[in-house]
Protein backbone atom coordinates (compact mmCIF):
# COMPACT_ATOMS: atom_id res chain seq x y z
CA UNK A 1 0.00 0.00 0.00
CA UNK A 2 1.80 2.59 -1.51
CA UNK A 3 0.89 4.60 -4.67
CA UNK A 4 0.05 7.26 -3.50
CA UNK A 5 0.02 8.14 -7.27
CA UNK A 6 0.01 6.01 -9.99
CA UNK A 7 3.09 7.19 -11.12
CA UNK A 8 6.21 5.44 -10.11
CA UNK A 9 9.67 5.75 -10.49
CA UNK A 10 11.23 4.31 -13.49
CA UNK A 11 13.91 2.27 -12.63
CA UNK A 12 15.13 1.52 -16.04
CA UNK A 13 15.86 5.55 -16.47
CA UNK A 14 17.89 5.58 -13.46
CA UNK A 15 19.76 2.62 -13.74
CA UNK A 16 21.19 4.38 -16.68
CA UNK A 17 21.66 7.72 -15.26
CA UNK A 18 24.00 5.58 -12.38
CA UNK A 19 25.54 4.06 -15.06
CA UNK A 20 26.38 7.37 -17.22
CA UNK A 21 27.37 9.01 -14.13
CA UNK A 22 29.98 6.52 -13.43
CA UNK A 23 30.66 7.15 -17.13
CA UNK A 24 30.77 10.72 -16.97
CA UNK A 25 33.21 10.62 -13.57
CA UNK A 26 35.50 8.95 -15.09
CA UNK A 27 35.85 10.28 -18.75
CA UNK A 28 34.95 13.70 -17.87
CA UNK A 29 38.56 14.80 -18.82
CA UNK A 30 38.31 14.05 -22.30
CA UNK A 31 35.50 16.15 -23.25
CA UNK A 32 36.04 19.88 -24.48
CA UNK A 33 38.90 21.90 -25.45
CA UNK A 34 40.09 22.75 -21.94
CA UNK A 35 43.45 21.55 -22.92
CA UNK A 36 44.86 20.12 -19.11
CA UNK A 37 45.96 16.00 -18.55
CA UNK A 38 43.58 14.36 -16.77
CA UNK A 39 45.48 14.60 -13.31
CA UNK A 40 45.51 18.94 -13.90
CA UNK A 41 42.04 18.20 -15.33
CA UNK A 42 40.39 17.13 -12.02
CA UNK A 43 42.56 18.39 -9.97
CA UNK A 44 41.44 21.85 -11.18
CA UNK A 45 38.11 22.10 -9.91
CA UNK A 46 36.40 22.08 -12.95
CA UNK A 47 34.28 19.44 -13.59
CA UNK A 48 32.45 20.11 -9.96
CA UNK A 49 32.57 23.44 -10.76
CA UNK A 50 30.64 22.82 -14.24
CA UNK A 51 28.04 20.43 -12.67
CA UNK A 52 27.27 23.27 -10.23
CA UNK A 53 26.84 25.90 -12.91
CA UNK A 54 24.46 23.37 -14.91
CA UNK A 55 22.47 22.40 -11.57
CA UNK A 56 22.33 26.16 -10.35
CA UNK A 57 21.19 27.10 -14.19
CA UNK A 58 18.20 24.82 -14.29
CA UNK A 59 16.93 25.34 -10.49
CA UNK A 60 16.94 29.18 -10.97
CA UNK A 61 15.31 29.13 -14.78
CA UNK A 62 11.40 29.58 -14.64
CA UNK A 63 11.20 29.93 -18.05
CA UNK A 64 10.06 26.53 -18.81
CA UNK A 65 7.70 26.25 -16.12
CA UNK A 66 5.62 29.82 -17.15
CA UNK A 67 5.53 28.32 -21.00
CA UNK A 68 4.04 25.22 -20.10
CA UNK A 69 1.33 26.59 -17.37
CA UNK A 70 0.60 29.62 -19.84
CA UNK A 71 0.23 26.82 -22.48
CA UNK A 72 -2.08 24.95 -20.37
CA UNK A 73 -4.40 27.51 -19.11
CA UNK A 74 -4.70 29.28 -22.56
CA UNK A 75 -6.03 26.24 -23.36
CA UNK A 76 -8.04 25.97 -20.70
CA UNK A 77 -9.63 28.84 -20.90
CA UNK A 78 -10.09 28.67 -24.80
CA UNK A 79 -12.36 25.09 -24.09
CA UNK A 80 -14.06 26.89 -21.45
CA UNK A 81 -13.02 25.57 -17.87
CA UNK A 82 -11.44 28.72 -16.53
CA UNK A 83 -12.34 32.19 -17.34
CA UNK A 84 -9.63 34.42 -16.91
CA UNK A 85 -5.78 33.80 -15.59
CA UNK A 86 -3.03 36.25 -14.73
CA UNK A 87 0.59 36.01 -12.94
CA UNK A 88 0.45 37.60 -9.88
CA UNK A 89 3.61 39.49 -9.75
CA UNK A 90 6.97 39.08 -8.37
CA UNK A 91 5.57 41.27 -4.98
CA UNK A 92 3.47 38.42 -4.10
CA UNK A 93 3.72 35.32 -2.19
CA UNK A 94 1.60 33.15 -4.54
CA UNK A 95 2.20 32.68 -8.84
CA UNK A 96 -1.25 32.84 -10.42
CA UNK A 97 -4.80 33.47 -9.57
CA UNK A 98 -7.51 32.51 -12.02
CA UNK A 99 -11.26 33.32 -12.21
CA UNK A 100 -13.58 30.73 -12.66
CA UNK A 101 -16.78 29.96 -14.43
CA UNK A 102 -18.69 30.24 -11.46
CA UNK A 103 -16.55 33.48 -10.61
CA UNK A 104 -15.08 32.44 -7.75
CA UNK A 105 -11.27 33.33 -7.59
CA UNK A 106 -8.57 30.17 -7.43
CA UNK A 107 -4.89 31.37 -6.49
CA UNK A 108 -2.21 28.96 -7.08
CA UNK A 109 1.35 28.65 -5.73
CA UNK A 110 3.75 27.11 -8.01
CA UNK A 111 6.66 24.53 -6.71
CA UNK A 112 9.08 22.10 -7.75
CA UNK A 113 9.51 18.34 -6.62
CA UNK A 114 7.91 18.64 -3.29
CA UNK A 115 11.01 17.17 -2.23
CA UNK A 116 12.27 20.08 -0.08
CA UNK A 117 11.58 22.53 2.95
CA UNK A 118 10.02 25.37 -0.37
CA UNK A 119 7.10 23.62 -0.13
CA UNK A 120 6.14 24.53 2.73
CA UNK A 121 6.40 28.65 1.97
CA UNK A 122 3.00 29.78 0.91
CA UNK A 123 0.95 32.63 2.18
CA UNK A 124 -2.92 32.39 1.26
CA UNK A 125 -4.18 35.89 0.11
CA UNK A 126 -7.07 36.68 1.67
CA UNK A 127 -9.30 37.20 -2.16
CA UNK A 128 -8.40 33.15 -2.42
CA UNK A 129 -11.35 31.09 -2.06
CA UNK A 130 -9.36 28.11 -4.00
CA UNK A 131 -5.51 28.11 -2.60
CA UNK A 132 -4.12 25.29 -5.03
CA UNK A 133 -0.34 24.13 -5.02
CA UNK A 134 1.03 22.99 -8.47
CA UNK A 135 4.05 20.75 -8.50
CA UNK A 136 6.40 20.93 -11.77
CA UNK A 137 8.84 18.60 -11.65
CA UNK A 138 12.10 19.07 -13.89
CA UNK A 139 13.84 16.52 -12.57
CA UNK A 140 13.34 13.41 -15.01
CA UNK A 141 14.97 10.90 -12.06
CA UNK A 142 12.82 12.38 -9.45
CA UNK A 143 11.03 9.98 -7.12
CA UNK A 144 7.41 11.18 -7.53
CA UNK A 145 5.76 8.93 -4.90
CA UNK A 146 8.33 10.13 -2.29
CA UNK A 147 7.84 13.75 -3.02
CA UNK A 148 3.89 13.44 -3.31
CA UNK A 149 3.91 11.80 0.36
CA UNK A 150 6.74 14.06 1.42
CA UNK A 151 4.19 16.91 0.26
CA UNK A 152 0.53 15.63 1.38
CA UNK A 153 1.43 14.08 5.14
CA UNK A 154 5.27 15.58 6.09
CA UNK A 155 5.08 19.34 4.63
CA UNK A 156 1.61 20.46 3.82
CA UNK A 157 -0.61 18.31 5.92
CA UNK A 158 1.68 18.99 8.49
CA UNK A 159 1.27 23.07 8.15
CA UNK A 160 -2.42 22.47 8.15
CA UNK A 161 -2.79 20.84 11.04
CA UNK A 162 0.16 22.82 13.11
CA UNK A 163 -0.40 26.03 11.72
CA UNK A 164 -3.83 26.20 10.68
CA UNK A 165 -2.74 26.84 6.71
CA UNK A 166 -5.83 26.08 4.57
CA UNK A 167 -4.86 24.45 1.26
CA UNK A 168 -7.85 23.47 -0.91
CA UNK A 169 -5.48 21.01 -3.34
CA UNK A 170 -2.55 19.38 -5.11
CA UNK A 171 -1.88 19.49 -8.80
CA UNK A 172 1.30 17.01 -10.03
CA UNK A 173 1.51 17.39 -13.50
CA UNK A 174 3.98 18.58 -15.94
CA UNK A 175 5.57 18.16 -19.46
CA UNK A 176 7.52 15.27 -18.08
CA UNK A 177 4.78 13.12 -17.28
CA UNK A 178 3.83 10.60 -20.12
CA UNK A 179 7.13 10.81 -21.41
CA UNK A 180 10.03 8.03 -21.28
CA UNK A 181 11.01 9.76 -18.22
CA UNK A 182 7.65 9.39 -16.49
CA UNK A 183 5.30 7.15 -18.00
CA UNK A 184 1.88 7.52 -17.36
CA UNK A 185 -0.46 4.50 -16.22
CA UNK A 186 -3.47 5.63 -16.93
CA UNK A 187 -1.89 5.81 -20.63
CA UNK A 188 -0.68 2.50 -20.48
CA UNK A 189 -4.22 1.28 -19.98
CA UNK A 190 -5.80 4.12 -22.02
CA UNK A 191 -4.12 5.33 -24.58
CA UNK A 192 -7.43 8.07 -25.68
CA UNK A 193 -6.57 9.57 -22.36
CA UNK A 194 -4.02 11.72 -24.02
CA UNK A 195 -4.32 15.25 -24.78
CA UNK A 196 -2.30 17.20 -27.44
CA UNK A 197 -0.95 20.81 -27.20
CA UNK A 198 1.99 22.09 -28.79
CA UNK A 199 4.45 19.38 -28.84
CA UNK A 200 3.45 18.19 -25.31
CA UNK A 201 0.76 14.61 -25.46
CA UNK A 202 -0.63 15.43 -21.93
CA UNK A 203 -2.30 12.49 -19.36
CA UNK A 204 -4.79 13.52 -16.94
CA UNK A 205 -3.18 14.88 -14.09
CA UNK A 206 -2.80 13.40 -10.28
CA UNK A 207 -4.84 15.52 -8.33
CA UNK A 208 -5.41 15.67 -4.39
CA UNK A 209 -8.20 17.25 -2.43
CA UNK A 210 -7.59 18.13 1.12
CA UNK A 211 -10.36 18.86 3.36
CA UNK A 212 -12.23 21.92 3.81
CA UNK A 213 -11.68 22.56 7.50
CA UNK A 214 -8.50 22.46 9.82
CA UNK A 215 -8.22 19.23 12.09
CA UNK A 216 -8.07 20.32 15.47
CA UNK A 217 -7.26 17.27 18.28
CA UNK A 218 -10.31 18.83 20.46
CA UNK A 219 -12.72 20.56 18.67
CA UNK A 220 -12.36 19.17 14.74
CA UNK A 221 -10.06 15.47 14.93
CA UNK A 222 -11.65 14.63 11.62
CA UNK A 223 -12.75 16.72 9.18
CA UNK A 224 -14.87 15.31 6.58
CA UNK A 225 -12.91 14.88 3.43
CA UNK A 226 -13.38 16.13 -0.03
CA UNK A 227 -13.46 15.11 -3.70
CA UNK A 228 -11.68 16.44 -6.13
CA UNK A 229 -14.76 17.30 -7.83
CA UNK A 230 -15.46 19.60 -5.01
CA UNK A 231 -12.67 22.21 -5.55
CA UNK A 232 -13.43 23.95 -8.31
CA UNK A 233 -9.92 24.20 -10.46
CA UNK A 234 -9.17 20.46 -9.67
CA UNK A 235 -12.36 19.54 -11.12
CA UNK A 236 -11.68 21.90 -14.40
CA UNK A 237 -7.95 20.22 -14.49
CA UNK A 238 -9.98 16.98 -14.24
CA UNK A 239 -12.24 17.48 -16.54
CA UNK A 240 -10.45 19.45 -19.41
CA UNK A 241 -7.78 16.63 -19.53
CA UNK A 242 -10.17 13.60 -19.47
CA UNK A 243 -9.21 12.71 -15.75
CA UNK A 244 -12.58 10.51 -13.88
CA UNK A 245 -13.48 10.76 -10.39
CA UNK A 246 -11.64 7.57 -9.56
CA UNK A 247 -8.70 8.94 -10.41
CA UNK A 248 -8.64 11.94 -7.44
CA UNK A 249 -7.41 11.53 -4.73
CA UNK A 250 -9.13 12.82 -1.10
CA UNK A 251 -6.60 13.67 1.19
CA UNK A 252 -7.65 12.52 5.08
CA UNK A 253 -6.01 14.25 8.07
CA UNK A 254 -6.63 13.38 11.43
CA UNK A 255 -5.31 15.39 14.70
CA UNK A 256 -5.09 14.02 18.32
CA UNK A 257 -3.12 15.18 21.58
CA UNK A 258 -0.15 12.85 22.76
CA UNK A 259 0.59 14.39 26.09
CA UNK A 260 2.49 17.65 25.04
CA UNK A 261 2.30 16.07 21.21
CA UNK A 262 0.71 17.43 18.60
CA UNK A 263 -0.20 14.53 16.36
CA UNK A 264 -1.45 13.61 12.79
CA UNK A 265 -2.44 10.52 10.68
CA UNK A 266 -2.88 10.91 6.59
CA UNK A 267 -4.65 8.78 3.95
CA UNK A 268 -4.82 8.88 0.82
CA UNK A 269 -8.00 7.75 -0.42
CA UNK A 270 -8.36 7.05 -4.45
CA UNK A 271 -11.32 5.35 -5.97
CA UNK A 272 -13.09 3.98 -2.52
CA UNK A 273 -9.60 2.19 -1.68
CA UNK A 274 -6.84 3.78 1.04
CA UNK A 275 -4.07 4.26 -0.89
CA UNK A 276 -1.40 4.84 1.38
CA UNK A 277 -1.66 5.90 5.34
CA UNK A 278 0.92 7.12 7.85
CA UNK A 279 0.61 6.21 11.74
CA UNK A 280 -0.29 8.78 14.29
CA UNK A 281 2.88 10.64 14.17
CA UNK A 282 4.33 13.77 16.21
CA UNK A 283 4.66 16.78 14.28
CA UNK A 284 8.38 18.08 15.12
CA UNK A 285 8.56 21.94 13.59
CA UNK A 286 6.07 22.91 16.88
Amino acid sequence: MNDVTPCEPNQEIKDLIDEYVEELKTGAHSIGTHGLSEKEFYESGLFEGAIERIRGQKSASMAEKKQFVALVLNHMMDQGFISEWEEAGASNRFDLSIVMPSGRIAVVELKGCLDGNNTTISDRPNHAEEFIVWSLCQNKSSNIRKGVWSAVHTRIGADIVDQGKRHDGLIVWDWVCNTKARPCPKVAANPNLVTEIGAHALPPPCLFAFPSTVPSPRNNPKPASRSVMDVELLRAFSDCFLGSESDGNSVEIEAQMDGPNLMRRTSVVRDGQVRRQSKFTAIKRR
